[in-house]
């Protein structure tokens, strides 16, 4: 027997650069939690700092929570990173800080990357600049977040920046992933493209603001509600 289960795996906290400073872990948990979502993930830019927070956090707000990220890899293509156990994301957030530029977050023009808990105390400020690409190369990628134990899939590849289309121009499944992420405003027809042809894909809000967590649109058929679960589902939609 299974159920479905709604889910959005695409929102940041205050730890992201662009990140509102409303979206602490627990006022985020509590919205997803208000908007009917049962199955969420957090996916700061470049960093697992604040999943800790935000899986306690969704716990105590009675839905699962993903920790993840969005990583930047060296051809400025976004791609979301999906972790059925925080300790591999976290590691996998410790590799990533080792191939960040050594470059000074300036808050000034890229806003402050608060690191909090899961009731929202603060914990410190991330001084690395988040909102630089690594030197993980889009090829690179799919395998690199396999081998930590996670699933890795190209985000909001609708867009005009920051996604695969509009910086690398197509789809090659040589760069190992099963599925994409759409934005809710992505064109209908755009899957009638030929390289895009039976890729499967999830759509999510890449909610920076409290008010652009969105009521749920689609759902998952799962045995049991548990992140192991979860992530299996994203896996077997690219087989």
């Amino acid at each position: 027997m299974t159920l479905e289960y709604t889910f959005d795996l695409h929102f940041h906290s205050c730890l992201s650069p662009c990140g509102d400073g409303e979206m602490t872990p627990a006022n985020l948990a509590a919205m997803c939690a208000l908007a009917g979502l049962d199955i969420v993930a957090l996916t700061d830019h470049n960093t697992t700092g604040n999943c800790r927070a935000f899986l306690a956090a969704a716990e105590e707000n009675g839905i699962l929570a993903l920790p993840g990220m969005e990583l930047t890899c060296l051809e400025e293509v976004h791609v979301v990173c999906l972790f059925p156990e925080l300790e591999g994301a976290e590691a996998f957030g410790a590799l990533v800080a080792s191939r960040l530029p050594p470059l000074p977050n300036d808050p000034a023009i890229f806003g402050p990357q608060v690191l909090m808990d899961h009731r929202d105390t603060v914990l410190g400020e991330e001084t690395a600049m988040l909102a630089a690409a690594t030197t993980i190369g889009v090829y690179e990628a799919a395998e690199l977040v396999r081998s930590f134990g996670g699933l890795a899939y190209p985000a909001h590849i609708d867009r005009p920046s920051f996604s695969l289309l509009s910086n690398l121009g197509l789809w090659d499944p040589g760069m190992g992933f099963s599925l994409a992420e759409v934005s809710h405003a992505c064109p209908p027809d755009l899957f009638d493209r030929r390289d895009l042809h039976g890729v499967p894909h999830i759509t999510a809000s890449d909610a920076h603001y409290l008010h652009q967590v969105s009521d749920p649109c689609q759902s998952m058929s799962l045995p049991r509600l548990s992140r192991h679960s979860a992530v299996d589902y994203l896996r077997r939609l690219g087989c």
